[in-house]
C-alpha cells in the first residue's frame, strides 16, 4: 500500500497552466503504475494520463493529449502532472493514483482546479 498526497491545485485562467504535485509514501513506490483522474460535478470520475513504474511508457486521454504531461521522480517519490492550455472543461477534483497490472487501488485525496473562463 502506498499513501498518496495531492497539491498544486488551484484557480486559474483559461488558457493558463498548473501544475499537480503527487506524493508518496510507503513502500516501493518505484513499483508501481502512477495516473491521475479527474471527476467534475455530476460526472463520473475519467482517466487523464498515466506513467508506467520506470516512466518509459505514458499514456493520455484524447481531450488532454498535447495540453498535460505525466512525469515522475522516483528518487522523491513524487509524481507530476503539468497542465498547459487549461480549458473550463478541465475544471475538476484530480485524484493521484497507484496500481499495478490496470488496477487502481491506491488513491489520494484529490485536490480541486478550477478554471475561469
Amino acid at each position: 500500500q502506498v499513501q498518496l498526497v495531492e497539491s498544486g491545485g488551484g484557480l486559474v485562467q483559461a488558457g493558463g497552466s498548473l501544475r499537480l504535485s503527487c506524493a508518496a509514501s510507503g513502500r516501493s513506490f518505484g513499483s508501481y503504475d502512477m495516473g491521475w483522474f479527474r471527476q467534475a460535478p455530476g460526472k463520473e470520475r475519467e482517466f487523464v494520463a498515466a506513467i508506467n513504474w520506470s516512466g518509459g511508457a505514458k499514456y493520455y486521454a484524447d481531450s488532454v493529449k498535447g495540453r498535460f504531461t505525466i512525469s515522475r521522480d522516483n528518487a522523491k517519490n513524487t509524481v507530476y502532472l503539468q497542465m498547459n492550455s487549461l480549458k473550463p472543461d478541465d475544471m475538476a477534483i484530480y485524484y493521484c493514483s497507484a496500481g499495478m497490472a490496470g488496477t487502481w487501488d491506491n488513491w489520494g485525496q484529490g485536490t480541486q482546479v478550477t478554471v475561469s473562463s
